[in-house]
């Protein structure tokens, strides 16, 4: 990295030693740490004034309607991904980011205006719709977010950075919360749009930022030119996935978490539509669950993420989350009520926005450049809604044979057993190719 990089945090500056005493910062770090700050701030405060929308509209579209939300979401991303391998093999990452963030503030510009002229029937269909684009928007966006911080930071800074770079985004997920949940009332759904499109053109304005200094840094993998296309073809994130063992065990981490995921998200559908009646309640209720949940998450992100990760390893935090869903499904098997639902819940979210998601973006610093972005956007957008629908469908087949809600928890224990096993093995793998790469 460029050695003036800590001129953006003046030298034994409070900042300075309160950033070096959390999160182990080094010299030259500085200003690509703050640009890569803003960007995921930028990116999370503009999903989270869009997801309490997004929950809303397909809970008012009826809960028995959400398995066929999520295969729509599946087709879209099917049809997505090419387009985007398209766009990393012709365009530097620099110019790729931008189209592709900017295809979706067209798209949501879109929205407003058909929100805006709707009738109440065309309402739920644009509704649907949302639900199906937002879902796209979210994987596809942060996705393309870690591809490049991966390719920013090498696998040593992201044990001490990631986490920081993690209560970026939940930071931005209390205020886009926040937003929404005070306002949504007062100024209505459409102008929050409008506020979500002007984020992300921050976050463009700061990946042009942050690629200019990275340019400086020293660690190109296998001397590849970061401001040149990768090239290579369009389904190439299928099929590196598909040859390499990592690779794939990386895939089955996110499939199994998405399918537990899609479990819970629908009990929460469930209660949305059972004891909040009006569309404004359901939207508020959403939103504060969110806020809560990323308020808990800053303090562990914040202060011991890093820590833990240079603590425990890479293996033993993967396995944290699907240990503790272990134990919260095993509750709800025996304990169904809406309180259980609700801490098992948070803790689930709590520990993968906290511990399991920087650490799994650790990963693919043991990966080529081409598959940081190809493999990587593959796995987290078709794989992880492939894990949404296999969840969605098999959930919906088990309510129709008249499984409850307990029986449901229950057979989801094995999965999450299998899930740690798969975890422990990931982070051995990572910190053997480490070695080997040293």
């Amino acid at each position: 990295m460029a050695s003036d990089a800590t001129a953006a945090i003046p030298a034994g500056g409070a900042i300075q030693g309160f950033l070096r005493r959390v999160i182990d910062l080094r010299p030259g770090e500085a200003r690509a740490l703050a640009w890569s700050w803003l960007y995921v701030f930028a990116l999370f405060l503009a999903y989270y004034v869009l997801r309490p929308i997004r929950d809303e509209l397909g809970v008012a579209g009826g809960v028995r309607n959400l398995p066929w939300l999520f295969t729509g979401t599946l087709l879209a991303m099917l049809a997505v991904n090419p387009l985007f391998a398209y766009a990393v093999r012709r365009w530097p990452r620099e110019t790729f980011i931008a189209i592709a963030y900017r295809f979706f503030m067209l798209n949501l510009l879109i929205f407003m205006l058909l929100l805006m002229v709707a009738t109440p029937e065309q309402h739920v269909w644009i509704g649907r719709a949302f639900f199906i684009w937002t879902s796209v928007f979210n994987l596809f966006v942060v996705s393309v977010f870690w591809s490049f911080i991966v390719d920013v930071f090498d696998a040593e800074q992201g044990k001490r950075l990631f986490g920081f770079l993690a209560a970026g985004a939940t930071l931005g997920g209390i205020a886009g919360s926040a937003v929404t949940s005070g306002l949504v009332e007062h100024v209505g759904q459409n102008w929050l749009l409008l506020a979500s499109i002007l984020l992300l053109e921050v976050a463009v304005f700061a990946v042009r930022r942050l690629s200019r200094i990275s340019d400086a840094f020293s660690h190109s993998v296998q001397g590849d030119d970061p401001r040149r296309p990768l090239g290579g073809g369009i389904f190439a994130g299928l099929t590196h996935t598909l040859r390499s063992p990592y690779l794939l065990g990386i895939a089955a981490f996110i499939l199994l978490y998405s399918i537990t995921s899609t479990v819970l998200y629908f009990q929460q559908a469930s209660i949305a539509e059972a004891n909040f009646p009006t569309r404004a309640a359901r939207t508020a209720f959403f939103a504060n669950i969110d806020f809560w949940v990323n308020t808990l998450t800053l303090g562990l992100q914040l202060f011991l993420t890093g820590r833990l990760t240079a603590w425990l390893g890479v293996a033993v935090m993967l396995a944290i989350l699907p240990a503790l869903s272990v134990f919260g499904f095993a509750a709800l098997s025996t304990w169904p009520t809406v309180a259980v639902f609700v801490v098992v819940q948070v803790a689930r979210r709590v520990s993968n926005f906290a511990l399991a998601r920087p650490t799994r973006e650790v990963l693919f610093t043991a990966v080529p450049r081409e598959d940081r972005y190809k493999a990587k956007n593959f796995i987290d957008t078709v794989v992880y809604r492939g894990g949404d629908q296999v969840a969605a469908w098999s959930y919906a087949g088990l309510i129709a044979l008249g499984l409850s809600l307990s029986g449901i928890a229950a057979a989801t224990v094995p999965i999450c057993i299998a899930w740690a096993a798969l975890s422990l093995w990931l982070g051995w793998r990572q910190q053997r190719m480490e070695r080997d790469a040293a």
